[in-house]
């Protein structure tokens, strides 16, 4: 068990940092101006992030799965 708190730290550090980047993102100046040509292409930006998350769900249920199978 003792082995595998370097990965625990590992973990929690990237985790701080994309928590740290994220609200960076929200409260910087830009962002509170908006964007009028993003909020104009909805329907694109909803089907490209629905795309990029089908993608990563069946990458994780076969790391899952080769995980459990190893």
């Amino acid at each position: 068990m003792s082995s595998l708190i370097p990965y625990y730290i590992l973990f929690a550090v990237i985790m701080l940092i994309a928590l740290v980047a994220t609200i960076m993102v929200g409260v910087s100046k830009k962002n509170r101006e908006g964007n009028p040509r993003y909020d104009q292409k909805t329907k694109a930006n909803w089907s490209r992030l629905s795309w990029i998350y089908l993608i990563i769900t069946i990458a994780c249920v076969i790391a899952l799965i080769v995980y459990i199978n190893a």
